[in-house]
């Protein structure tokens, strides 16, 4: 049933780069703190750095606990499930951290997500996970669902910003600078790309 892996590649990358939607997990270190958990997807947002690094783009969106906890521990999990064909989860247990816009290694790490253009979608962050442990298990009870298209309401919604409206935007919400939490979230203003 489940099998711990030392790296990410062959058919364990394979069903990785095939799935259109994962999940990321994270918490703050206070026990009573909110536990985040967020559907990521868009395309050409994920890629695989290396056998035991993988990154994510991280788009405008109502809050920014991911972040937060990042900057807080740095603790993540990703789990993908199989939709379609042969059950399978897998989940990828590691450290994470976000990689801002004014980072030196923003730029070098965007160029890894040729097939996506992060503009239309109000880029906030490079999220980097470097893996702890990586298991898969059954998904006997995951069931079958089709992929059909991409939504394409989050690119029309945040086209219409630019980078001083985007901060403006952000600054407005409760949860984007502060976690629900109270911790740091994303750095405002927003930085050009």
């Amino acid at each position: 049933m489940g099998k711990t892996y030392e790296r990410i590649d062959g058919r364990l990358r394979r069903f990785i780069e095939e799935q259109p939607l994962f999940f990321t997990a994270s918490a703050p270190l206070s026990g009573d703190g909110t536990v985040n958990l967020s559907p990521k997807g868009l395309k050409g947002s994920f890629v695989i750095l290396d056998e035991l690094t993988v990154a994510y783009l991280d788009f405008a969106g109502s809050t920014a606990e991911t972040i937060a906890h990042l900057r807080e521990n740095g603790r993540i999990t990703l789990m993908w499930c199989a939709f379609q064909g042969p059950p399978n989860i897998v989940r990828v247990h590691g450290r994470g951290e976000p990689v801002f816009r004014d980072d030196p290694r923003f730029k070098e790490l965007l160029a890894h997500f040729p097939d996506i253009d992060p503009t239309p979608h109000g880029l906030r962050a490079i999220i980097v996970v470097r893996a702890e442990l990586i298991r898969d298990s059954c998904g006997f009870a995951v069931p079958f669902m089709s992929y059909d298209s991409e939504r394409e309401l989050h690119g029309q919604r945040f086209a219409r910003e630019d980078d001083d409206s985007l901060s403006e935007y952000f600054a407005k919400k409760d949860h984007i600078a502060t976690s629900m939490d109270g911790l740091p979230g994303l750095p405002l203003p927003l930085r050009p790309i």
